[in-house]
């Protein structure tokens, strides 16, 4: 039994004539331990995937397991990071990240959950910045409280949609570095949700291509033959590294160029003219 299960899973939006097919056909599974990463266009669906598995949307038809089990809510076992950080501005990071340990651990005393708090706030490198608000942060900040608080919590399993997307380069690497240490240390299941094929390589152990919507399905898998801890730089020059990432990108490549030979449909635009005001 996989860790992660959808089986043949499908989400559309509205009803009738605006009704929005949005994921068509959807399986996948996941083994415990694993690292999977999705990459896809922007639009594709991938956030509505998310938010199927982490219980924030139903599947219009199909099912969503996790351990054997259906779906139905949100869970602390399964812990995001979302890519817009998600901080309450009101309050510091360590009371970020208390709010969500004291939900995950409801019946633990005061002194276990600050020390958690400390011990992960400490973990991204944040201790000096504990008692500081989101707007006090710069955006690599604030999604390292992000990554403190879903681990935190001690999730059973990670899923990250797109959570390093907004950042600049230097920021992405170190923190793909970060993720990759911490998840190194006790392997929890991992999804990873991102448009970057080369984050995918070099985080995952194999990646699944989201073909682009309406109706968008998985694609074939590929899996990741670079023995892990890995070296950006060296990377470069691994054999396994250049093929792998030839082959994704020619796939979404073929897709996309597919995508557009499809889309043909012409519209018709309103006849308006700006108004002019007399003064």
């Amino acid at each position: 039994m996989a860790y992660l299960e959808l089986n043949n899973v499908y989400k559309s939006y509205g009803e009738g004539d605006n009704r929005t097919d949005v994921l068509s056909n959807i399986n996948l599974s996941i083994e415990e331990g694993e690292f999977v990463a999705i990459v896809g266009f922007t639009g594709s669906g991938k956030t509505t995937l998310v938010n199927l598995i982490n219980g924030l949307l139903k599947p219009t038809s199909g099912e969503v397991l996790f351990k054997g089990e259906p779906v139905v809510d949100t869970s602390h076992e399964r812990g995001v990071i979302f890519q817009n950080y998600s901080l309450l501005p009101w309050l510091t990071v360590g009371q970020n990240v208390y709010m969500a340990v004291k939900e995950a651990f409801p019946k633990e005393k005061k002194a276990f959950l600050m020390k958690r708090v400390k011990d992960y706030v400490g973990m991204v490198s944040l201790t000096p910045a504990i008692n500081k608000r989101p707007k006090e942060l710069s955006g690599g900040m604030r999604q390292r409280v992000a990554v403190a608080r879903a681990l935190a919590m001690n999730p059973e399993m990670i899923i990250m949609d797109e959570p390093l997307g907004a950042l600049d380069a230097l920021t992405r690497g170190n923190l793909q570095d970060e993720i990759l240490n911490i998840w190194s240390q006790d392997k929890r299941t991992a999804l990873l949700i991102t448009n970057d094929v080369d984050e995918g390589i070099y985080m995952a152990d194999r990646i699944i291509p989201l073909k682009p919507g309406p109706n968008a399905t998985l694609g074939p898998e590929f899996k990741i033959d670079i023995e892990r801890p890995r070296d950006k730089t060296a990377m470069n020059d691994n054999p396994n590294f250049k093929k792998t990432r030839n082959a994704i990108i020619e796939y979404l490549m073929d897709i996309g160029e597919a995508r557009k030979s499809v889309s043909n449909e012409i519209y018709e635009l309103p006849d308006i003219a700006p108004k002019s005001f007399v003064a």
